[in-house]
């Protein structure tokens, strides 16, 4: 059923790119149309030689390196490069890419991006498991810029992961959530909501460089740490979560959120109101909303290669099975993104978290990942996560167990071949190693590795 859904999205999706492109008339490199408060495109430029040593000083550069359909673009946050925009509200360096297809409608410009997954996933030991599974995000979007500067945004991104079913697929040393409601998730990976997001964003700008501008989402992202991983890219190339998700963006998915925010130039503030409760095990509906829970982030992208930020939130019952333990928690990161080549990157993530129970309790995550593309047909990447976790293991009577720390590292490669101007297949795999402590080897046999090979279809 997996396969056949995945297919199913995968022709729907690139017929809307066709269809796209036929009402567009190749607008997909074409400027969103300027208006009062949006920076106008560039000037067109006569090439001239790279010159990587002064890349990041060079807003030309970084204006000529802009993903395909984003030079000359504003974000619909504010009068900053497209290319800065991530997840949610969140930042990446001004050299990322922004991938989608555009199209036209009226005083609408409208976006679709997708990438699907087919993965077989093999963990080893003896807590170890194998299944193939769907996996990815199929995205759209709305924006209409207006002539007083203001600009309104609608995104939806819905995903095909209920279909691997309620207990998500095989990953080694990942915990949290649950599949009935009854029993927590451990050593696997819980799968994301059919909704990912249903957002809504309208900006005002106050100056050439300053904006204002209010998010609201169900489900949506609140102002809370790095990039969501698979819109980070030094990882979204990975078929794998991290095992750090639930430190560093496990509130990328809430069933409501509302954030306010400025920036000015390069500089970012905001503040978020949201759901604390993490998804419960019904990945097909949309949840009652309630903002019970607050966040608030700084945001500082010094050079065009790097996206710095910290970030705070007070997150109320988080945890389905623990309803009376609220959380406190601390992220920061910095992403810094290279640029060589016509097609070429180079991007690296490295991000902490910290979670702090009732009983101030805390234990700390940390990830180092990277994704080198040097081309339009490979990219390898790469990730290290240490994590400090008292789930694996349930303690006396139930609940969290005693503290263990945990690492694991893992490498992979994807080549891709282009079937279209906007489509690509690929094919892929990587291998992990996990280490645990002599307390947690008779539990796993050992330190277990693991694998995954997959294919993919990414339209960008």
């Amino acid at each position: 059923m997996a396969v056949r859904f995945l297919a199913g999205l995968a022709a729907g999706a690139s017929l809307l790119v066709l269809a796209a492109e036929a009402k567009a008339q190749d607008h997909s490199h074409h400027p969103a149309p300027a208006t009062a408060g949006s920076l106008p495109a560039a000037p067109p430029q006569q090439p001239a030689p790279h010159d990587h040593s002064s890349m990041a000083h060079d807003h030309e550069a970084m204006d000529h390196h802009a993903a395909a359909g984003h030079a000359g673009m504003t974000s619909p946050l504010g009068p900053w490069s497209m290319s800065r925009n991530a997840s949610g509200t969140a930042w990446q360096p001004d050299l990322g890419e922004h991938g989608g297809v555009h199209a036209r409608a009226g005083d609408w410009t409208l976006m679709s991006h997708a990438l699907l997954n087919l993965v077989y996933d093999n963990q080893n030991g003896l807590r170890g498991d194998t299944k193939t599974f769907a996996a990815g995000m199929v995205m759209g979007a709305a924006r209409r810029d207006f002539a007083d500067g203001s600009k309104l945004n609608l995104r939806a991104m819905l995903s095909p992961d209920p279909l691997m079913g309620k207990s998500g697929y095989p990953l080694l040393l990942a915990a949290g959530e649950t599949a009935d409601g009854v029993d927590p998730l451990v050593d696997r990976q819980h799968p994301h909501d059919l909704f990912m997001e249903l957002s809504a964003s309208y900006s005002r700008q106050l100056s050439p460089t300053d904006s204002v501008y209010a998010y609201i989402g169900l489900p949506g992202e609140p102002a809370f740490g790095p990039p969501a991983f698979m819109h980070r890219m030094s990882a979204m190339d990975s078929p794998e979560a991290p095992i750090t998700h639930h430190w560093l963006d496990s509130t990328h998915i809430v069933f409501g959120v509302t954030t306010l925010g400025w920036a000015r130039d390069r500089f970012k503030i905001e503040g978020s109101a949201f759901k604390g409760r993490e998804p419960d095990e019904d990945r097909w509906d949309i949840e009652q909303p309630r903002l019970d829970s607050w966040s608030v982030r700084g945001s500082f992208n010094p050079t065009p290669e790097w996206a710095l930020q910290v970030s705070y939130a007070e997150v109320s019952a988080p945890e389905q099975l623990e309803p009376d333990e609220d959380q406190r928690k601390w992220s920061a990161s910095a992403i810094h993104t290279r640029r060589f080549g016509s097609d070429g990157w180079w991007s690296s993530t490295l991000a902490w978290g910290r979670k702090t129970n009732d009983h101030d309790e805390s234990n700390d995550a940390w990830a180092l990942e990277t994704a080198l593309h040097p081309d339009e047909r490979w990219t390898v990447f790469g990730r290290a996560e240490r994590i400090e976790t008292d789930e694996l293991v349930p303690g006396v009577g139930g609940g969290h167990g005693p503290l263990h720390t945990v690492s694991k590292a893992s490498i992979g490669v994807v080549r891709d071949w282009r079937l279209h101007r906007n489509v690509r297949f690929g094919l892929g795999g990587l291998y992990a190693v996990n280490r645990v402590p002599d307390a947690l080897e008779p539990l796993y046999g050992g330190d277990p590795n693991s694998a995954m090979l997959f294919v993919r279809l990414k339209i960008d």
